[in-house]
């Protein structure tokens, strides 16, 4: 069975996050979701969940930081080409996200944007032709 991740953010508006990760392409999985939390589904291997900063100061004695202020991961994402990346960073913007919170990042074989959601946390969208990125790390090797 493939590993599947759970990512865990607290947020201020339950409402308002689950309106934004839809509007970025997440589905619901209302088995496990409720008035403190939401299971937002991106493949059958991503999943985030939102909680309520009561509900995530359950799991963790440690306070929550204000990630309009500090950073503590930086979530990566990948689209299957480069129009993905720009359409989910277009969608974020559109839901109530931040566009390109940093710098847009092209090397050609490898091109990323990055968003925030309302509560702060940073996504980066990548897309990547690995055939042609190997190609091109084997060349730096060899000089």
């Amino acid at each position: 069975m493939a590993k599947l991740i759970f990512v865990n953010l607290p947020v201020s508006d339950l409402s308002r996050s689950i309106a934004f990760y839809k509007g970025i392409g997440a589905t619901q999985d209302m088995r496990f979701s409720d008035d403190t939390a939401a299971c937002m589904v991106f493949s059958d291997t991503i999943h985030v969940m939102l909680l309520t900063h009561e509900k995530f100061s359950s799991f963790t004695p440690r306070g929550i930081a204000d990630a309009h202020e500090t950073a503590q991961v930086l979530l990566c994402i990948s689209a299957d080409d480069r129009e993905g990346v720009d359409a989910m960073v277009s969608d974020a913007a559109k839901s109530g996200g931040v566009a390109d919170h940093s710098p847009q990042q092209d090397y050609g074989f490898m091109y990323g944007r990055s968003f925030e959601d309302p509560d702060g946390h940073v996504w980066e969208v990548m897309w990547m032709d690995l055939d042609a990125a190997m190609k091109a790390f084997g060349e730096q090797s060899a000089a």
